[in-house]
């Protein structure tokens, strides 16, 4: 599972393009933005540009920050953020504030920044993703470095990324990046929780992330931000699928990121999976979360698993949920395990006719089909990191 003994610098050595993503524990204080945090992360970002690498940052820290100037101008250090409303309004007033601070940490460098506010409503379509995917490549073409955050202002609870962990693992798709970094309050990943456990362990490279028991590996959160490595990792297994390395590292104190670029050890290294998933399956399976589930038999779970097949409504023995055609959906066997996701061809309510029905059996049950497959292959990510 793991192996200190990779060759860091051969890895390393084609990358042109990285994302950062950067959280609060590392950004902020107990009484808000972090100037020498926000001016060392600027610092080393653009000499990671001087070598020629686009560098996109996605970052945290503007909730924080707006907590930071209400209290500077009410005085109304204790009030609690920790309602939606409260959260939104407080990354509204610090957003620019974040933004402010940044833009001149990279001026000093010779850096034009561009700040990028997503929501996850935004991305559920395809054409408004590959939009996306234009104004930043554009911006990338010009030098300038992306600050991409989530638009916290206008997002709701069902429509959010959640963590800026699984924003940054779907910036990977949408800059075509070739490398994962994820700056921690954490020295990386640990065989246990080092907070619980003392005598925890570093691990210096996972090399099959799949195979790895994050649920059993993560028991603790950062008091500051939402992820948590357990989110980090989860994000850093989707950018495997996608055939990129992810550098779990410190954030914090004398961080060299040059340095690890150069393949001095540092931290985590999360090696990519052999076979790459395209950007179209990694958009399809993590642009939305499932909104139901589909439990199939031991022939149609072989048939996937297997010989690379479509789900057919006749391996369907159970719909679980409400949901429209086209829905992100789960596929599982009938004793619970997930096989993966899939965009479903059918409403919940037609499959609830024609789950265990033949093909030539559906136009006569439900009227003319939009095809013979519930989920087709192509519109399918088997042991998708949910």
């Amino acid at each position: 599972m793991t192996n200190s003994d990779v060759d860091r610098t051969a890895l390393l050595a084609d990358v042109r393009r990285v994302v950062v993503k950067v959280g609060s524990a590392v950004l902020t204080t107990g009484d808000g933005l972090n100037a020498m945090a926000i001016e060392r992360l600027a610092a080393q970002l653009s000499a990671l540009a001087d070598r020629d690498l686009d560098v996109v940052l996605v970052s945290s820290g503007a909730v924080a920050a707006g907590r930071q100037r209400i209290c500077e101008r009410t005085q109304e250090c204790l009030r609690d953020y920790s309602d939606m409303a409260s959260r939104q309004a407080a990354s509204a007033v610090g957003q620019g504030r974040l933004m402010h601070d940044y833009d001149e940490a990279f001026a000093k460098h010779g850096k034009v920044t561009a700040q990028v506010l997503l929501t996850r409503s935004g991305l559920k379509t395809r054409e408004r993703f590959v939009n996306a995917c234009n104004t930043l490549e554009k911006l990338l073409e010009w030098q300038v470095i992306p600050i991409i955050n989530e638009n916290d202002t206008v997002s709701t609870h069902e429509l959010e990324f959640g963590d800026n962990d699984t924003l940054g693992a779907m910036c990977l798709v949408l800059t075509g990046a070739d490398l994962f970094i994820n700056l921690t309050s954490a020295d990386g990943v640990f065989d246990r929780n080092p907070d619980d456990h003392p005598d925890a362990k570093p691990i210096p490279v996972i090399e099959d992330i799949a195979a790895l028991d994050i649920e059993a590996l993560c028991d603790g959160e950062t008091n500051v931000g939402t992820g948590g490595m357990y989110s980090k990792l989860r994000a850093a297994r989707r950018a495997a699928q996608l055939g990129v390395p992810t550098m779990i590292v410190s954030g914090r104190g004398n961080f060299d990121l040059p340095a690890a670029m150069d393949g001095v050890p540092c931290g985590t290294l999360v090696l990519p999976d052999d076979k790459a998933v395209s950007s179209k399956k990694f958009w399809l399976a993590y642009h939305d979360d499932p909104s139901g589930a589909v439990l199939v038999d031991k022939g149609a779970a072989k048939a996937l698993l297997n010989r690379g097949k479509s789900l057919l409504p006749i391996g369907i023995r159970k719909v679980e949920g409400c949901f429209d055609r086209d829905a992100l959906i789960f596929i599982k066997t009938l004793e619970g395990e997930e096989l993966g996701v899939g965009m479903c061809n059918f409403s919940s309510s037609e499959l609830e006719r024609i789950k265990g029905k033949r093909s030539d059996e559906l136009t006569a049950i439900i009227g003319p089909t939009p095809s013979d497959e519930a989920v087709h292959r192509d519109n399918m990510l088997l042991d998708a990191a949910i």
